[in-house]
C-alpha cells in the first residue's frame, strides 16, 4: 500500500495511528498528550483485520491524564502494550537512523524489543535485569552513606549475575537468526556483507567483586549488559563511525526486513510493515531493490510525497489531505 500526499498532509499521522492501534504505543513519543488532536480531550484508534485465519478487532482510547485503554475483539486488556502479543508491527521512520548512529542505549533498546518479538516468553527479561541493577545501585548508595553494610549487596549481586547472564544469552540468541538475512539484504543494497556483532560478556561475581569499590564511589554498577553494545557492520566497517547517512539508512532497512523474514519463518504470519518516507533518499536502483526484497504476503504501508517514487504499482494507492484519506 502506497500513501501519498504533500508534506504536512498527515501521512505520518496515519502511519503512527496504525502503530498505536496494533502495538499500544507511538514510535515517536511516550507522551499521550501529543497523540490527541488539538482542542479535543481524547482520541481513539479502531482497527479491523486478520492475523492468519483469525479476525482481529483492535481499539486504543487515549485520554491524557487517564492512561491508555485497549480492547481486543471487544474485550478490555490490562495494558495497551499487550496488543503486541497479538499483532507484530515493524516501523521505519527517518529518526530510526538512531539505531545505527546514536549511543549504545538505543541499540540495546531496539534489540531488546526484537528479543520480545522473537522470544515472547522472555520479553520481560530486560526489565527484570534493569530492576535488579537499580536495586543494586540503591544498595551501593546506602552502603556508601553508612546506612547499610556491604552484606546488603550480596542478594543483588546474585540477581545481577543471574539475570545478566540470561539477558546476554537471550540477546545472542536474538542476533543468531537475524545474521543471515541481514547479511543478504545489506549485500542486495550494495553495502557489502553485513554483520551484527554483540559486544560484551555475561557478568560474573568476580567482576562485580573487582569493581565493588569503584561502584561504591560512584553509586552505579559498572559491569553488565546494561552497558553492552551491538555493532552493525558492513564491508568490514562499523557503520556508526564509518557509514554515510545513506548507508546507515540502508542498514536500518536491512535490519527491519531481516526481522520481518525471521518472524514469517517462525510464526508463518508476516508482520505489518510501516515505512515512513523511506524512498526519499534512495536512488532509483535501491528503490527497485527495496520493492523486490519486501517480504511476500506482508502488508506494507509506504508513505511518499509522490506515487512516482515507487518503481512498482502498489496494490492500493491512498491520497492523504489534511483530515482525510481517500483511495486514488
Amino acid at each position: 500500500m502506497l500513501v501519498v500526499g504533500p508534506n504536512g498532509a498527515g501521512k505520518t499521522n496515519l502511519l503512527e495511528s496504525l502503530h498505536v492501534g496494533t502495538q499500544g504505543f507511538s514510535p515517536r513519543t511516550r507522551n499521550d498528550t501529543q497523540l490527541v488532536r488539538f482542542g479535543t480531550d481524547a482520541g481513539r484508534v479502531s482497527l479491523r483485520g486478520r492475523r492468519g485465519e483469525a479476525e482481529l478487532e483492535l481499539e486504543v482510547t487515549l485520554e491524557p491524564g487517564k492512561g491508555k485503554r485497549a480492547k481486543l475483539n471487544g474485550a478490555p486488556l490490562r495494558a495497551a502494550e499487550l496488543l503486541r502479543a497479538e499483532a507484530s508491527t515493524l516501523v521505519f521512520t527517518p529518526d530510526r537512523l538512531a539505531i545505527v548512529k546514536a549511543a549504545p542505549a538505543v541499540r540495546r533498546a531496539y534489540f531488546d524489543r526484537a528479543l520480545g518479538r522473537l522470544f515472547p516468553a522472555q520479553a520481560g527479561l530486560s526489565a527484570e535485569y534493569g530492576a535488579a541493577v537499580g536495586q543494586r545501585n540503591a544498595a551501593l548508595r546506602r552502603v556508601a552513606s553508612g546506612l547499610s553494610s556491604r552484606d546488603a549487596l550480596e542478594p543483588w549481586n546474585e540477581q545481577v549475575v543471574a539475570l545478566g547472564s540470561d539477558l546476554v544469552a537471550a540477546r545472542r540468541r536474538t542476533l543468531e537468526p537475524l545474521e543471515a538475512p541481514f547479511a543478504s539484504l545489506t549485500a542486495e543494497f550494495g553495502l557489502g556483507g553485513g554483520r551484527l556483532a554483540y559486544e560484551g560478556d555475561a557478568p560474573t561475581r568476580e567482576e562485580l567483586a573487582g569493581r565493588e569499590q569503584r561502584d561504591l564511589e560512584r553509586g552505579t554498577t559498572s559491569v553488565g549488559p546494561h552497558l553492552h553494545d551491538v555493532a552493525l557492520l558492513a564491508g568490514g566497517r562499523d557503520l556508526r563511525s564509518y557509514g554515510s547517512q545513506g548507508e546507515q539508512r540502508l542498514a536500518v532497512l536491512s535490519l527491519l526486513l531481516a526481522e520481518a523474514a525471521v518472524l514469517v519463518e517462525r510464526t508463518g504470519i508476516a508482520p505489518l510493515l510501516l515505512l515512513d518516507d523511506v524512498l526519499s533518499e534512495l536512488d532509483p536502483g535501491r528503490r527497485s531493490t527495496l520493492a523486490r526484497v519486501l517480504p511476500g504476503g506482508a502488508q506494507t504501508l509506504i508513505t511518499s510525497t509522490t506515487a512516482a517514487a515507487l518503481p512498482v504499482a502498489p496494490a492500493q494507492l491512498l491520497e492523504v489531505s489534511p483530515g482525510a484519506v481517500r483511495a486514488a
